[in-house]
């Protein structure tokens, strides 16, 4: 019998309108917030330009900016805390739960550890056609993005700089 995931979604898979979990093993453990530190540290060039064309083209429909990270280093984060645009809603030694709502759409990213693997799962409700046509285009990107970030993390370990 397989364990059941320290995952998180915002509902069952099947009530969800989009999901996408991708993981790496790494050259040693890290914390649920170590990784999110390191993640948030190293905003490569693709995500930069992501950031600023979601806030380009989604301030036009009167939806907030982000920015992107700030690669602000935390110590310890609460329930309630944000780091950076995402509100935490649980942290917990194996996991990091971060949420972003506005009237479009909710989002959740579970960054879970289990030893050296790393999960990152994201789950989006949406809630309008803006929400649904937003996710056509941020949908496609978000599989590549986390693909690089889960990459740029396991140099982070590999190679300190």
């Amino acid at each position: 019998m397989t364990p059941a995931s320290p995952a998180v979604t915002l509902r069952p898979l099947p009530r969800l309108d989009y999901h996408d979990s991708r993981a790496i093993v790494l050259p040693r453990p890290v914390t649920p917030l170590e990784a999110w530190n390191l993640i948030s540290a190293q905003q490569g060039w693709l995500l930069r330009q992501a950031f600023r064309i979601r806030d380009a083209i989604s301030a036009r429909f009167g939806v907030k900016r982000i920015g992107g990270f700030t690669g602000r280093q935390h110590d310890t984060v609460a329930p309630g805390d944000h780091l950076d645009f995402f509100l935490v809603e649980d942290i917990s030694p194996d996991r990091l739960i971060l949420t972003e709502r506005d009237r479009h759409l909710d989002v959740m990213i579970c960054l879970t550890v289990d030893g050296p693997k790393v999960t990152i799962t994201a789950s989006v409700v949406t809630h309008n056609a803006f929400g649904r046509a937003y996710m056509l285009p941020v949908g496609l990107a978000h599989k590549v993005i986390v693909g690089s970030i889960l990459r740029r993390l396991d140099r982070a370990l590999v190679d300190p700089a």
